[in-house]
């Protein structure tokens, strides 16, 4: 009877879910193409978009918690599977909600520094952007993000010392005529001033940065996705859609790494399972973050050609060389 009893309890046991994630291939999704709901991933508005072939495809890991004894029993012992303690993934100190707030808030971050690459690359100049309003802001219903505030009052305001310099000698509740710049289209609003609190003088009640303006809109949607890791190929998708060239050529191309404002690329999470991903979609290249080749060399899918890229310009290069028929540097 005790021994039936311990060997229930023990099965039961096995069913209770352990401290330990595991982590899968996940989805992949085509920067040129829809997401899961059916909208377009980029989406450029005050431009033509080219009409584009081949794929752009981001890489994923899928995260799966509460997981069984069993489950992490055979995730240990399959190739396509990685067990790894909950905690570096859902660090104790913080909420599972934190967590996923965090990652999303990275998921927007390079999202932002993706158009920035791809502007710079484009030759846009750096200009104020608004990039929000506060609240009650004095400037509602006449500025917006993405506008370039080019004058204040007939001063021109190319950067932020500049901005706050003019802003500094003008007295709040002043009506100031603001020259904006919104998708290349410039025009002149009258903002009547509010009172800074930091300083001396006014403000408009915006939130701005030095940023690269260019006369059209991107918006990039892929609610699934978190975390920067996807930052290199929406860059490369905004400029396969506006740019002068044709980046793929007709040929899937799969990739990772993440990316600043200045088109550098680095490492990422995952890579092997990504890479496994791509394969399963019958991918001929991969660009690799160069600081993890190390790392992707230790077990690399059959026919899958690595493209090692440490820039922006390295993932154009390779993928001038893909279009040639040449192979690019590996890692």
């Amino acid at each position: 009877m005790s021994a039936a009893l311990l060997l229930t309890l023990g099965g039961l046991g096995a069913l209770l879910p352990v401290p330990y994630v595991a982590l899968t291939p996940g989805p992949t999704y085509d920067t040129l193409g829809e997401g899961p709901s059916g909208n377009p991933i980029i989406t450029v508005t005050g431009a033509e978009t080219n009409d584009t072939s081949g794929l752009l495809s981001l890489t994923t890991v899928a995260v799966y918690d509460q997981i069984d004894f069993f489950t992490a029993l055979q995730g240990w012992f399959d190739d396509e599977v990685v067990i790894v303690p909950r905690d570096e993934i859902y660090p104790p100190d913080r909420s599972d909600e934190e967590v996923d707030e965090a990652n999303r808030a990275d998921f927007l971050i390079s999202q932002q520094s993706a158009e920035q690459a791809a502007l710079e690359e484009l030759g846009f100049p750096v200009k104020v952007v608004v990039q929000e309003l506060s609240a009650d802001s004095p400037s509602e219903g006449r500025l917006r993000p993405a506008d370039a505030i080019e004058s204040i009052d007939g001063m021109p305001t190319p950067d932020l010392e500049t901005l706050a310099s003019v802003l500094t000698a003008i007295d709040p509740g002043t009506s100031v005529e603001v020259v904006r710049t919104r998708l290349g289209r410039e025009s002149t609003v009258r903002v009547t001033t509010g009172e800074a609190t930091d300083r001396e003088g006014s403000v408009l009640g915006i939130v701005v940065s030095d940023a690269r303006s260019a006369p059209f809109d991107v918006e990039i949607r892929v609610d699934e996705v978190g975390g920067p890791s996807a930052g290199l190929m929406l860059t490369l998708g905004i400029l396969d859609l506006v740019g002068d060239d044709d980046l793929t050529g007709g040929d899937p191309i799969f990739g990772t790494g993440t990316i600043d404002n200045q088109g550098v690329v680095g490492p990422i999470g995952g890579i092997r399972l990504k890479m496994i991903a791509a394969d399963d979609l019958d991918a001929e290249v991969f660009l690799v973050p160069e600081a993890n080749c190390a790392e992707a060399l230790l077990q690399v899918p059959e026919g899958l050609a690595l493209a090692r890229v440490a820039t922006l310009d390295d993932a154009l290069d390779a993928l001038d060389d893909v279009r040639d028929g040449r192979a690019p540097p590996s890692c």
